[in-house]
């Protein structure tokens, strides 16, 4: 579980560093396409409907890391947006609340009040240093936390009272985004400019991308989904916590990624609330 969570907070530097030789769009259908391939001709799909897989790639691998990573590329710092994207906890509260009849105890609302609260002073900040980039890419990486909890959403119901293979799920998913992330990227990344770039970006670049396919998708988001279907979730989801330090810790280590008081304030709140959260219920 350690290695999960540090691998998962840690995937938000290199693809930060990946952004500077590849187009966001063009880096996302690089991830999904070696995470499908060559995996997917030795793993059996997953005993889900094809539609239900398809729907999954679609949030996950288009509409989730798409949107993440074209934030990080217009300016998000990356230990930031590590933090940021955990507000998919509360959408999938809220989500699961509307379409599974859930109840949201009292430690679900005031954790979210609490959390909410500090991505307002996050906001904030960045509103304070104007209309720039980190603004747009800050409210992009919260509609990619809402797609994230789509995505679970989608796994939740699918899934209901099945034994199926969450590692499939994971390979056979990854190859249905691949395809829009190229049309996307196509539209707006200058075309066939987004190839050239591609193709002539350095090994270190490429050797981002084969980390988050293998690391951060197959063997992070495969080992998550496999222990939250072996073990309770109140015994895994409190190790989600430490995927925004570990992010945070590695984007000042390696990239030099350092906040300013205002948004540590708004980041202490965040981390507040997803504590009371998951632990709030228990008290």
């Amino acid at each position: 579980m350690i290695a999960l969570v540090t691998v998962a907070g840690f995937a938000f530097v290199p693809i930060k560093l990946a952004l500077r030789e590849i187009p966001p769009f063009m880096l996302a259908a690089l991830r999904f396409f070696f995470a499908a391939f060559p995996a997917l001709l030795f793993v059996r799909p997953p005993a889900f409907r094809w539609r239900d897989i398809a729907a999954y790639g679609i949030a996950i691998g288009l509409l989730q890391f798409g949107l993440l990573f074209f934030a990080i590329q217009i300016g998000m710092p990356a230990g930031l947006s590590s933090l940021v994207i955990q507000v998919q906890v509360f959408f999938t509260i809220g989500l699961a609340v509307l379409l599974s009849g859930d109840r949201m105890t009292r430690a679900n609302v005031l954790g979210a009040a609490i959390a909410v609260v500090g991505m307002v002073v996050l906001g904030a900040y960045k509103f304070i240093e104007g209309l720039t980039g980190s603004l747009v890419g800050f409210l992009l990486v919260i509609v990619a936390g809402f797609f994230w909890a789509v995505g679970n959403m989608i796994i939740k119901r699918a899934g209901a009272g099945r034994d199926v293979s969450m590692f499939g799920m994971v390979v056979w998913s990854s190859l249905f985004p691949v395809l829009p992330l190229l049309a996307v990227s196509w539209m707006f990344e200058g075309g066939p400019a987004a190839w050239v770039a591609a193709a002539h970006a350095s090994w270190f670049a490429w050797g981002c991308v084969l980390f988050l396919a293998s690391a951060a998708t197959l063997f992070a988001w495969g080992a998550w989904n496999y222990l939250l279907r072996r073990y309770a979730t109140a015994l895994v989801s409190p190790f989600a916590l430490l995927i925004p330090i570990t992010g945070l810790g590695s984007g000042a280590l390696f990239i030099g990624e350092y906040l300013a008081p205002m948004q540590w304030l708004g980041v202490v709140l965040v981390l507040a609330g997803l504590v009371v959260n998951v632990y709030g219920g228990r008290r």
